[in-house]
């Protein structure tokens, strides 16, 4: 299985387990995550929702080969791309979302963070926005999100060059809660998972709804615009050059375009 879910004392852990893969993201991974995330919506069950990968690696983005076999240009079926479905359940949540963040993180492993409440990260946490090396635009209204929450420069440098920094670069921004040792990592998380299931669902609902709220309807129109353009960009020659060099495992050559 490539996702797993278990639910335990209030607790929904939506896990990456495709250690082989590293975790690379499918379109199935995406639609099962967009599902637990629904069902956790109108659950009592749930009161909290964590979000993991492996010790080693949380995880390394989309499987590009299973992204160009299926790539989300499209609805499905009258219903968006499992990825959008799955971006739009988790920047809607209602109930308090805690990421736990060991190892690479690259590219929505990183942008998901922005949607989540809490994250925490091993000293072994290396994130990175590589959409401009694959020929693509930011997604999950990142463009926004992240120059509002670290400032323009440091998410320009972030976001063009793409390039990976470590969990203490992201803790000093503010994307990281708190940066632990690699040993401690999954404890912690489970403890203010805990802490957080213990408290009153309506006030925590409530309290992420006032922080929140107002950037709601900003953050569905930023994320409809990166959509939009990125299915236009998947299609172009320089996406093409980038992911056919990614295969081929040489540089990509963006020289002969403008």
């Amino acid at each position: 299985m490539s996702i797993t879910t278990r639910i335990e004392q209030g607790v929904l852990t939506i896990g990456f387990d495709r250690i082989d893969k590293k975790n690379a993201i499918t379109a199935a991974m995406y639609q099962t995550m967009a599902d637990a995330l629904r069902d956790a919506e109108g659950s009592n069950a749930v009161r909290v929702i964590v979000i993991e990968g492996k010790p080693e690696i949380f995880t390394a983005g989309n499987d590009l080969e299973d992204f160009m076999k299926r790539p989300p240009t499209h609805d499905e079926g009258g219903a968006p791309a499992p990825v959008f479905q799955f971006l739009h359940a988790i920047s809607h949540a209602t109930k308090p979302v805690v990421a736990s963040v060991s190892g690479a993180a690259v590219g929505i492993g990183t942008t998901l963070l922005l949607h989540c409440d809490l994250v925490y990260a091993s000293d072994t946490a290396r994130l990175s926005l590589p959409f401009v090396q694959l020929g693509l635009c930011p997604e999950a209204a990142s463009s926004l999100l992240l120059p509002r929450l670290v400032g323009y420069q440091r998410a320009a440098e972030k976001l063009l060059l793409g390039e990976a920094f470590s969990a203490q670069e992201a803790h000093a921004m503010g994307l990281v809660t708190k940066v632990l040792p690699a040993a401690e990592l999954a404890d912690h998380v489970r403890q203010q998972a805990a802490k957080l299931a213990a408290l009153p669902a309506s006030s925590l609902r409530e309290t992420k709804r006032l922080m929140k709220g107002d950037d709601t309807p900003a953050v569905e129109k930023k994320m409809a615009e990166e959509g939009e353009v990125f299915r236009r960009m998947l299609l172009a020659a320089e996406a093409k050059e980038a992911f056919t060099a990614f295969f081929e495992k040489r540089k990509p050559d963006f020289s002969k375009f403008d």
